[in-house]
């Protein structure tokens, strides 16, 4: 077992810096884009709630291997701006994500005190500058860890990457196969490898949780 660890290190070590990269311009966009949505949900703008919510309901009733299967065969018929398969998969992850996002941050903003938003608008406060400057930051404050939870997810749904030629941590498996090497032990190291790179995630998911459990 520790010698596909020593003979292929490198190709291991290059896959989790693709799975890392991957992860974190796709939790990057989710966090933005789910920001966004989060606000449309809110939105007094009934135009905009309905939007929010079309998208939501779509994309969370939708599994991610569909989203894949969009971006990399039936959008380039499309005949419009083409992205190679790496960029696709950062898409499809962030559009995927992104609504997971947008129902936690939503859930976050009920738990604001009504009052928080009439005393923001009792100092003349809109609806955008209420929403950006009293609401959001106490909903994300609250909201911490099952956001961390929703990266997490999103972490270990990077490997969907894999069956459309992205060259991640799931990519490895059939390689080391061609090689001859047992398919239990390529297992074994990348679960290692995800693993370290969740327990972070979940050390500081629990600090928030018990920050925010004294703080209440």
């Amino acid at each position: 077992m520790f010698d596909i660890l020593v003979e292929y290190g490198d190709v291991l070590a290059r896959g989790f810096l693709r799975t890392i990269e991957l992860f974190l311009l796709s939790a990057a966009g989710s966090l933005v884009l789910g920001t966004i949505l989060a606000t449309m949900r809110v939105s007094p703008i009934p135009a905009l709630r309905a939007v929010g919510t079309g998208y939501v309901t779509l994309l969370r009733n939708t599994p991610l291997t569909l989203v894949f299967f969009f971006f990399v065969f039936a959008y380039p018929k499309l005949e419009l701006i083409q992205f190679p398969f790496f960029t696709a998969a950062i898409i499809a992850l962030t559009i995927y994500t992104s609504a997971f996002v947008c129902e936690v941050l939503r859930a976050g903003i009920n738990t604001v005190p009504v009052g928080q938003a009439e005393a923001a608008r009792s100092i003349g406060l809109g609806f955008g500058q209420s929403l950006t400057s009293v609401i959001l930051p106490q909903a994300f404050r609250a909201t911490v860890p099952p956001l961390v939870s929703v990266l997490i997810a999103l972490l270990k749904n990077t490997t969907v990457a894999a069956g459309f030629s992205v060259n991640e941590i799931g990519s490895v498996i059939p390689f080391l196969n061609e090689q001859g090497e047992p398919t239990l032990n390529a297992f074994v190291w990348i679960a290692v490898g995800f693993l370290i790179l969740v327990i972070p995630l979940t050390l500081v998911q629990r600090s928030f949780e018990k920050r925010w459990s004294v703080a209440r």
